[in-house]
């Protein structure tokens, strides 16, 4: 295989539809360039944290597990034939998004700008700008 300018492309989600234009774009470079798309989704344990004792953690993380599954259903439908490694990772979301770009030698972040708004947030503006700090590799925020 020649060394293609793109070959690994790492798609943040949070499952929002704010993220939407996001996967949209990171697919149609995929699929420009014959790229391997990951697609990750972190539950920010921080969250957890932060939420009240009477909501059982049990029910939460199935909540962000259904979520992370409707997300990863919909890019591979929307995907066609790009190839799609979907993964969950928990942790603080742009340290998460930056180990695993580096763990697999990623070419290109793809991320929004914003996320979910309130206590279900994932990836926000502040969550976009750390990972342009610290990503070893390009990162394109979508608008």
């Amino acid at each position: 295989m020649t060394d293609a300018l793109m070959s690994r492309i790492l798609i943040a989600t949070d499952g929002s539809e704010k993220n939407r234009s996001a996967l949209d774009e990171g697919i149609k470079i995929a699929r420009a360039f014959g790229a391997t798309v990951y697609v990750v989704y972190v539950i920010d344990v921080g969250t957890f944290s932060s939420m009240s004792a009477d909501i059982p953690l049990g029910d939460t993380y199935r909540v962000f597990q259904t979520e992370a599954d409707q997300a990863f259903a919909r890019i591979k439908s929307q995907a066609g034939d790009v190839k799609v490694e979907t993964s969950i990772l928990e942790g603080h979301p742009a340290a998460e998004i930056v180990k695993f770009a580096t763990k697999k030698k990623i070419d290109l972040i793809v991320i929004g700008t914003q996320g979910k708004k309130g206590l279900e947030r994932l990836l926000l503006g502040s969550v976009a700008e750390e990972i342009i700090r610290s990503a070893p590799c390009k990162v394109l925020v979508v608008k």
